[in-house]
């Protein structure tokens, strides 16, 4: 039986998120599956995944072929370097502890980038929130001068038109 590890298709039209499934070849693709072995979620900046790394590796190593969007997932997530890795221990080109080393200051190096881009991100965030609170406060305080102004040309009508009424003589009617 071929196995592939793909993408199972969830969420409502145009807010897709994506279960990852090792299913046989042949199965359909938001059908029968073998082990869901994590997530994925685009919608998110940057996207959200979760994978079960141990059960990610022993596919992998067992012979199931990822799909393209699946293969930049596990390369992401670093499944396939450790893999790489652990060929790498299994040839004798390098020991268990290097190649634990290696993997471990990838994966430091891959958290600090995540963090960054996330703290980008947020500070771009706040950056956008200030600058519409600040034209949304020149909007309010140009309307609030166009109101003052026009109370104050309706007050200047009202006294123009009192002052009028006053001159007018009043002639008693009999």
């Amino acid at each position: 039986m071929a196995t592939k590890i793909r993408l199972q298709r969830h969420g409502r039209k145009g807010y897709a998120f994506y279960h990852i499934v090792i299913a046989d070849s042949r199965a359909p693709r938001d059908g029968k599956f073998i082990e869901r072995i994590g997530s994925y979620n685009p919608n998110t900046n940057p996207a959200t995944i979760d994978l079960k790394f141990e059960r990610a590796l022993y596919w992998v190593n067992v012979g199931a072929q990822p799909t393209d969007t699946v293969r930049n997932i596990l390369s992401d997530e670093g499944v396939l370097l450790k893999k790489h890795l652990l060929g790498g221990v299994a040839k004798g080109a390098l020991t268990e502890i290097d190649a634990e080393n290696k993997f471990q200051a990838w994966k430091e190096k891959k958290q600090s980038t995540v963090k960054a881009k996330i703290s980008k991100l947020s500070e771009a965030e706040r950056t956008a929130e200030k600058n519409r609170l600040e034209a949304e406060e020149a909007v309010n305080k140009a309307k609030a001068e166009a109101l003052a102004t026009k109370k104050a040309e309706a007050a200047a009508a009202r006294k123009k038109t009192e002052e009028k009424t006053e001159e007018i003589p009043v002639t008693e009617q009999s």
